[in-house]
């Protein structure tokens, strides 16, 4: 997914919580003709772990419209974490990967030196369209390595105090997927499948970690979360305590704090502004490649504005 921002940033809304708990709002921007609730990153806290990205979207009644439209776009120096709750979304890329999602299944690009891919609803597709999109910033010692598509049509799943957890990349619980990672994270789906659950869900006491509703409500150290909220937890946490009512969905996103400065602008992760500059000259120039299949132009990129390439500190 793109965002159509140069600078795609989320105003922060903190709320005083013990231990350090950061509760942010989102705020809407428009993907294609999509609404979407971003909610990383944040003016004071550009990422978590290496997830420096996050929109939600839906529930969307796409029943005899189009649904999603993202022309195709370029990302450099991060991996795109593609997670469906409802409908089915058609992937396209500079590779030449063509792969329809549905819930429950794992697209994970990785741009590294750069790759351009489109998104968009098929002719025929499900009337309820639901997901979250992530970006994952590639470590330094990452950021230009080849570029790859792969598609999991099964995950690891688990059971912990009545959630049904599906763990999208690193590991949780005891389940690992086998999605290429390449720094230490997680990424988790918890479900209260059918009836309420609660659970103290252990957790990697070097990472930090946010989590956020994508349905109903629950509860989150004793922090009551509803959609378009995104909870901070520090590291050094050992655990956390976890409670939802029937079909409440929670996602968990977590890792190692990145200890590196980075640098977003549109869709691209980067270190210095000369990087960002080459890489929107690359994509004027047509030089990521195209993406077949799609019956469309490709985004263009926004003017580079130097006063908002500010070096990373």
């Amino acid at each position: 997914m793109s965002t159509v921002e140069a600078n795609p940033e989320v105003a922060s809304q903190p709320v005083p919580e013990p231990h350090d708990l950061e509760l942010t709002a989102a705020r809407n921007a428009n993907v294609g003709a999509v609404t979407v609730r971003r909610l990383l990153p944040l003016r004071m806290r550009r990422s978590v772990g290496a997830w420096c990205f996050v929109d939600h979207y839906g529930p969307l009644d796409v029943d005899g419209v189009a649904g999603m439209n993202v022309p195709p776009h370029p990302h450099i120096g991060l991996q795109t974490v593609t997670w469906l709750l409802a409908g089915n979304v058609l992937h396209r890329d500079s590779l030449g990967s063509e792969q329809l999602i549905r819930p429950g299944q794992l697209n994970l690009m990785t741009a590294g030196r750069g790759i351009a891919h489109g998104e968009e609803s098929p002719t025929k597709h499900d009337p309820v369209l639901h997901g979250v999109q992530l970006w994952v910033a590639l470590p330094s010692a990452s950021r230009h390595t080849e570029p790859a598509f792969e598609h999991h049509a099964q995950l690891p799943q688990t059971r912990l105090g009545g959630f049904a957890i599906t763990v999208l990349v690193g590991e949780l619980a005891g389940a690992g997927s086998p999605a290429t990672t390449f720094s230490p994270i997680v990424g988790a789906e918890l479900t209260a499948a059918g009836r309420p659950a609660s659970c103290l869900l252990p957790l990697p006491p070097d990472f930090e970690h946010v989590a956020f509703v994508a349905a109903g409500q629950a509860s989150v150290d004793g922090v009551d979360l509803a959609v378009g909220q995104l909870l901070y937890l520090p590291d050094g946490r050992p655990e956390a305590v976890l409670a939802a009512p029937a079909d409440a969905t929670l996602m968990l996103l977590g890792g190692v704090p990145l200890g590196e400065p980075l640098l977003m602008w549109w869709n691209f992760v980067a270190r210095t502004p000369e990087e960002i500059a080459a890489a929107t000259a690359a994509w004027r120039a047509g030089e990521f490649g195209p993406v077949g299949g799609y019956q469309g132009d490709p985004l263009p990129a926004p003017p580079l504005d130097a006063r908002r390439l500010r070096r990373p500190v």
